[in-house]
């Protein structure tokens, strides 16, 4: 499975399962807990995107492990088998998609069993068809494996606890990839960046029977200084 096709697999999985963590909670589950905004420190070093409670949650949670080594190769096998490398670009365990997923589960508890609960599953499939775990099994019984719970639509009955497994891994794959540096230079989204505007056109200026005037135009609009740094205090209001 290729690069293109398995991300068109992904897309097609998440078409009725939801797209990154949007499909991840059930009735049952509960988010989170959020933390209670301290007042900001007055430090000059201190974070200012996040609260004190915040980093020291971070903290404390990055101190913490929850899967075994064993399932952490499993799921760096699924990863990159969701998003394989091709060309220049990495496999999503290469670009640290197995961290991120090591990170939320911690973060969203909700996720824990689920995924050890799907890594036995699809271990106990693997040793039953080819008498081993599935991350010694050979790439095409593994994608053997993955093709049979990738698709939900097309899932049979006694597969249903796969795909929910699969799924739900599919998802965290895809936003780790998607929001690492990497997932966005493939996605070549760029972000709010500025841009450059030169005033109202002439033309339409003309059409209302308006202009600019001097002062407007020698503070504010300067095609010939577009990529220069304004030096406001050069300007009383």
């Amino acid at each position: 499975m290729d690069r293109r096709k398995s991300l068109k697999a992904m897309v097609a999985g998440t078409v009725t399962s939801g797209f990154m963590f949007t499909a991840c909670l059930t009735d049952t589950e509960e988010k989170a807990p959020q933390s209670v905004p301290d007042a900001p420190k007055p430090d000059d070093n201190y974070d200012t995107t996040r609260t004190v409670g915040e980093l020291k949650r971070e903290e404390a949670l990055r101190g913490k492990e929850y899967f075994t080594q064993h399932e952490l190769d499993t799921l760096a096998v699924l990863a990159d088998i969701i998003i394989p490398a091709e060309g220049e670009y990495h496999s999503a365990s290469e670009v640290g998609v197995i961290d991120f997923i090591a990170y939320i589960v911690l973060d969203m508890p909700h996720h824990q069993l689920p995924l050890r609960g799907g890594i036995m599953w699809i271990d106990n499939q693997s040793n039953k068809r080819f008498n081993k775990i599935f991350k010694d099994a050979t790439k095409e019984q593994q994608i053997q494996i993955v093709d049979d719970i990738a698709y939900p639509e097309e899932v049979k009955p006694e597969h249903i606890q796969g795909e929910r497994f699969f799924s739900r891994l599919r998802d965290l794959v895809a936003t780790g990839y998607f929001t690492s540096k990497e997932g966005i230079a493939y996605l070549g989204y760029v972000g709010n960046q500025p841009n450059v505007w030169d005033g109202v056109p002439e033309e339409v200026l003309a059409q209302y029977n308006m202009k600019y005037d001097q002062r407007t135009l020698e503070v504010s609009i300067k095609p010939e200084e577009r990529n220069q740094i304004a030096n406001w205090e050069n300007y009383k209001v």
